[in-house]
């Protein structure tokens, strides 16, 4: 009886010593299982990281390309043809000219003043009041009406050559609305300088005085 009590006792601490060991094993290759997995983790959140910041880096690529894209279109939208800088300036050298043929500028002056001392070298003292009076006088006048004429009529062409411009540049560009008004003026100048000149080297306004 002994001996199968001490037998029994035997057995059962090898027992116990085997469910230890296959305890560890399991711990063991648990832990093995956890550290194999940690960097299979670590590796997949750096593709997943790569792969985010490659894909934000596309987006950028493309949000940039968009932006280029409309840019492009901007461009190709908008009519080419000239800036109207120059329709501008013509514009208003033609308001000006009118100004000049209506008040007068340095050059019908000292042409007026040339023509009176012809008139006076060239006429006697002995001619008649009335030949004295056109040479002296209504020759100058009618250099100083001529001049204005001339200045009236550039005036005219200018402001007609701007009207007309739009029509043989860009067709999708129109012409600033200052532009025409402008240039309309410059035109009205010139109609009223060369109308005015033209009655007056007629005599037909402000004539000679009568010198019967």
């Amino acid at each position: 009886m002994g001996t199968k009590t001490v037998d029994g006792a035997g057995t059962g601490a090898e027992a116990k010593n085997d469910e230890t060991a296959t305890e560890e094993t399991a711990v063991d290759v648990t832990k093995a299982s956890e550290e194999a997995a940690e960097p299979e983790t670590a590796e997949a959140s750096e593709a997943a990281e790569s792969a985010g910041a490659g894909d934000e880096l596309a987006a950028d690529e493309t949000a940039d390309d968009g932006a280029d894209d409309e840019e492009t279109l901007l461009l190709d939208e908008e009519p080419e043809g000239p800036s109207g800088v120059g329709q501008g300036a013509a514009a208003v050298v033609s308001v000006v000219l009118g100004l000049v043929s209506l008040t007068g500028g340095w050059i019908g002056t000292v042409a007026a003043a040339r023509e009176t001392l012809i008139g006076q070298l060239q006429t006697s003292s002995t001619a008649s009041v009335a030949k004295q009076v056109k040479e002296v006088y209504g020759d100058a006048w009618q250099t100083t009406a001529l001049w204005a004429g001339v200045f009236a009529l550039v005036a005219l062409i200018t402001g007609v050559a701007v009207l007309v411009r739009p029509a043989f540049g860009a067709p999708g560009r129109a012409q600033a609305p200052w532009i025409k008004s402008v240039a309309w003026a410059g035109v009205a100048l010139g109609v009223i300088g060369l109308l005015l000149a033209v009655l007056k080297y007629s005599d037909a306004l402000l004539g000679l005085p009568s010198t019967s």
